[in-house]
Formats: structure tokens, sequence, C-alpha cells
């Protein structure tokens, strides 16, 4: 990812005043990435964007994104609303988990995730190097998922982050993997939200500091 950034330098004694074209980012997605059961502030899209801003970029926020959303009512939601008209210097997304919960065909979510890919992609004005991809949590690591499910979903979000991996290399673009972490969920319980299902604040931190910021920021540089 090569974010284009303006920005015009005052230089000082001191150090460096640097002003910035605000940055547009859009985070598409389902309920991890509406934040379910976190504060607004805690949801990752918004640390990503508040630790961005430490290090001197403005950044302007937007998500399309909500709890039950499969990879069809993304798709529905995003060529329903305004954005189209939008070019944004950065998108994300993250989607499938209901696809799989519900236990949709594996042939929709293959079809409709390149579909919400090239979707991104025009959001992004065409440029793959705007776009990134995060992947799918395991919430058999939760409370929730040992409660009544069998490690079968872990199989399964691992088959569907195959092939979002799989699709992002085709296409060029960024893929963020987060499942490492989410796995985490039974031996750290500060991992997990209080409804004992969706990630914590504390998770989506780690998700920022550990995989998704990193990236960001050293492409931002470049």
């Amino acid at each position: 990812m090569r974010f284009s950034l303006l920005c015009t330098a005052l230089f000082f004694s001191l150090g460096v005043l640097c002003q910035v074209k605000p940055l547009k980012y859009l985070a598409l997605g389902d309920s991890y990435t509406i934040g379910e059961s976190v504060e607004e502030s805690d949801r990752w899209p918004n640390q990503l964007s508040e630790k961005l801003r430490k290090n001197g970029f403005e950044v302007e926020t937007e998500i399309i994104a909500k709890t039950g959303w499969r990879t069809d009512e993304l798709l529905h939601a995003i060529t329903s609303s305004k954005n189209l008209g939008i070019v944004y210097d950065m998108v994300s997304l993250l989607i499938g988990v209901n696809n799989q919960y519900q236990g949709r065909p594996f042939k929709q979510y293959q079809e409709e995730f390149v579909n919400l890919l090239e979707t991104t992609i025009a959001l992004a004005s065409g440029d793959t190097n705007r776009v990134f991809v995060v992947s799918i949590p395991d919430y058999y690591y939760t409370p929730f998922g040992q409660e009544n499910r069998t490690n079968l979903v872990s199989r399964e979000i691992d088959q569907y982050n195959e092939f979002a991996e799989d699709m992002c290399a085709v296409y060029h673009i960024e893929y963020l993997n987060i499942t490492r972490i989410s796995r985490e969920g039974i031996s750290q319980p500060n991992l997990v939200a209080e409804d004992e299902l969706h990630p914590s604040s504390s998770q989506y931190k780690r998700w920022v500091e550990e995989v998704i910021h990193h990236e960001v920021q050293s492409q931002l540089k470049n």
C-alpha cells in the first residue's frame, strides 16, 4: 500500500511541522469492524486512525459495517450508499464470519468476496495499494464458541481465510492476519468482550499494534 498524501513542511530549529491533507479512510465489514460490545473509540478502525494521528497523519474515518452482515449484505449496503462517488485514500475489508456461522454455501462467499474486493478497489480509485484485507477472527476461542461448537469452526474459518489470502495475492492486495491473536481468547479471557463472543477493546488494540498499524504506517512512509 502506498497512500498518497499532500504534505507541506515548515522547518524549525526544534523539529518539523507538517500539515497534511486529511486521509480519507473507509472500513468495510460486520460486527468485528463496527465493534460490537465495545465503545466507538475502541473499534479497531478507530484505534488505527488514532494511532496514525499520533504519528502525524490527519485521518477521517468512515465505517460501513453492521453486526450480522454477510458478504451479500455488505455488497448491498455499499451499492446502496452515497459512498460510490467518493474516492478514498485507504479502504479496509473484513467480512465472512456470518457466511460461515449461518452455514451459507462456501461458493457464495467465494463469488461475493471477489465482488467485494473489486468494489473495494474501485472505492480506492483502482489503486490496490490503498486497500488491505483483515483476516476473520476465530470465535471458537470464546466462551460462546466453546459451549456448543466443535473445532470444525476453526477449520472452516481457516478455509475462508485461505481463500481470502489467495485472492488478495491475485489482486495484489495486502492481507493482514489477526486470527492467531483471536485464538488466545480462552487462555487470555481479557481478549473477549463481556458478551463472551466478540473481541474486547484489548484484543482490537493488539490487532492494531501487532499487525495492522505496522503495515499501514510503513506503507504511508513509502
